[in-house]
């Protein structure tokens, strides 16, 4: 029974906040559901069917050749 007295006390305290500092409570709250997002969206993405894209190049692929020289610009 103790244990549902303290549920109801904290439960009214958490009114209490949200009702008289509103900015800090939802603040909280919001930070407490990303860890349970990290957690959760993965495998309900997976679940769903949905494929990680490429990854996206991080350089220029070099040609495999041999370099010309830059000719006609005036770069004599």
């Amino acid at each position: 029974m103790a244990s549902l007295f303290s549920f109801r006390q904290t439960y009214r305290y958490l009114q209490r906040q949200a009702h008289e500092q509103p900015v800090i409570f939802y603040s909280v709250v919001i930070g407490l559901i990303g860890p349970v997002l990290l957690v959760t969206v993965p495998p309900v993405r997976k679940s769903l069917g949905y494929k990680t894209s490429e990854p996206i190049p991080t350089s220029y692929p070099v040609p495999s050749r041999p370099r010309r020289p830059v000719q006609g610009y005036e770069d004599e």
